[in-house]
């Protein structure tokens, strides 16, 4: 099929649910290919078993990405060099299968590039409606060219050139890594086995009573409760062992006593620094008592929350909604990825959504694979420190958004959700990121700035336009007067802050320089650095100091 167009207390809600108290062969045109199209699954190639089941736990613990030892496999794997990649890919999916077939051929076919336009707006809603199908299976066992059909919109290995097919062989099939780095077939598996729930839509779920639905919600708002219980619980263990370890410190300094020269055999009374100590232990103690107080409410509020999980995970199993696989749940994410790639993609890009020789030109580096990607927010954060990061009960804890890739030509990522709506606490937002761009890296920062932005709105609430980053950022663009959507502005001049003022390229207005340097502020290494090259940066580095010494820093 070679053509020239390729080249606490319970919770109050919980308490009331419960009634307590408290180089392929394409295989050529000429092949009749009418067997594939019945609803009985081939194919060659299958995944290596099933997703758990189990919700994934997140480690607030975790304070940045690993290292990638390893980017791409030293040899391609065998799946793109099967001649029946092609027939698998189509087996099993029945009418809409045999209508994409057909489509593609009068589109490879054609000579009249209006045909060719007609035909290629007739194959782009057919395709999703082939996917969908595929998508459906995800949670089972997808045989290799269904996989990769999902994960990197290869319908038939031929359609890309030699050098790159065999480059996306290379790319590591498997998340060893642990990471929520999501490709579509992951995504979808782990959405329909219940790991992960689906992504919020103005729509209500569909398939489930509301007692099952209530179910979950409080589960999750539960779950963020423990979680967010237990890492303070760790924090405050440790700012106790610190506080007992410096009254230790005290004790030492006053019980060190040296011998009179005239009476060898007695002790110097205590000196001025010792005396000092008796008052700055009385302190210590106090603190250490009030810190231990803390500590003891925090054990029973995570006591508690540990009860109210376990109660409403009992709930919900007798209620058999985390049994089997969600076939509803799946469908639904489907149509939101839909929307995603769209959303990727933008009004004027390329909707074509198969990859082909004519629409691929990415280089390795911009292709949106998951070592990339992982490499890519490792710099983010190393440049952006609080990326990441959220606030609860005045602790910021780093939680890493779930990432989607979506296989379109899209430039431009996004926040889908800035955290889930029933746990504000400790859920991960989620970024949708196309894989291939033409800058992986400016696909990425706009989806990191969309979640930034959205997070410190929703954080602000009602005072998103006085307070914080986006309360800094409205109240500039009004004074400067300036057009335009607000938030795709933010973005913009976040990739000019991490892109070219973090190497000291000054590109920003001045004001809004020290608003970004204020309320996103560089890692410390980067402030040494900036603070040698102008007096711009010299300045805002002196105002972090004045700050620091000050009561309302």
């Amino acid at each position: 099929m070679v053509n020239s167009v390729f080249q606490g207390e319970i919770d109050p809600e919980i308490a009331a649910l419960l009634g307590t108290e408290t180089a392929p062969n394409a295989g050529g045109d000429n092949h009749d290919f009418s067997h594939i199209f019945s609803e009985s699954e081939t194919g060659s190639g299958e995944d290596g078993g099933e997703a758990s089941g189990e919700p994934e736990q997140l480690d607030l613990g975790a304070e940045s990405f690993p290292v990638i030892t390893k980017r791409i496999e030293e040899t391609p794997h065998k799946a793109f060099q099967d001649p029946a990649y092609y027939k698998a890919a189509l087996s099993g999916e029945g009418d809409i299968a045999q209508r994409v077939h057909g489509i593609l051929q009068k589109f490879l076919n054609a000579k009249d590039p209006k045909d060719k336009s007609v035909f290629r707006q007739q194959f782009i809603p057919a395709y999703w409606e082939f996917l969908s199908g595929v998508g459906r299976k995800a949670p089972g066992k997808l045989p290799n060219p269904k996989k990769f059909l999902l994960r990197f919109g290869i319908l038939h290995p031929d359609f890309i050139d030699a050098t790159s097919i065999t480059f996306l062989g290379k790319i590591i099939v498997e998340n060893t890594l642990n990471q929520p780095v999501y490709y579509l077939d992951e995504w979808l598996k782990a959405i329909g086995t219940g790991i992960i729930r689906n992504s919020s839509t103005d729509e209500a779920q569909v398939g489930k009573s509301n007692v099952s639905i209530k179910l979950q919600q409080l589960l999750e708002k539960a779950k963020g409760k423990l979680d967010g219980t237990r890492t303070l619980l760790k924090a405050k263990n440790e700012e106790r062992l610190q506080m007992e370890k410096l009254l230790v410190g005290y004790v030492r300094s006053v019980t060190e006593h040296f011998p009179l020269t005239a009476l060898p055999d007695v002790s110097s009374p205590y000196s001025d620094g010792q005396r000092r100590s008796f008052a700055e232990m009385n302190e210590a103690m106090k603190n250490l008592l009030r810190t231990d107080n803390a500590l003891a409410t925090l054990v029973r509020e995570f006591t508690q929350a540990e009860e109210d999980v376990q109660t409403l995970l009992s709930k919900v199993e007798e209620d058999g909604g985390a049994v089997e696989v969600d076939t509803q749940a799946v469908t639904t994410e489907f149509e939101t990825v839909k929307q995603m790639a769209k959303m990727t993609i933008g009004r004027q890009g390329n909707h074509f959504p198969i990859l082909t020789k004519d629409y691929f030109h990415c280089q390795p580096n911009d292709i949106g694979f998951r070592e990339n990607i992982i490499s890519l927010l490792t710099w983010i954060e190393s440049v952006d420190p609080e990326a990441f990061c959220r606030s609860y009960k005045n602790r910021l804890n780093r939680i890493a958004p779930y990432v989607v890739l979506i296989p379109t030509y899209g430039d431009s990522g996004f926040c889908w959700e800035p955290f889930d709506r029933f746990n504000r606490a400790t859920s991960r937002g989620r970024i949708a990121v196309p894989m291939y761009p033409r800058s992986l890296q400016i696909a990425l920062l706009t989806a990191v700035a969309d979640l930034r932005w959205q997070v410190a709105k929703e954080k602000a609430s009602y005072y998103w336009m006085e307070e914080g980053i986006t309360g800094n950022y409205y109240q500039w663009f009004q004074k400067m007067k300036l057009k335009g959507d607000l938030k795709e502005s933010f973005i913009q001049d976040y990739i000019l802050w991490m892109t070219k003022e973090s190497e000291g390229t000054q590109k920003l207005d001045k004001d809004l320089r020290g608003i970004f340097w204020r309320h996103i502020p560089f890692g410390q290494p980067i402030k040494e650095k900036l603070k040698t090259r102008n007096f711009a940066y010299q300045e805002l580095y002196q105002r972090d100091i004045n700050r620091s010494m000050s009561d309302g820093y």
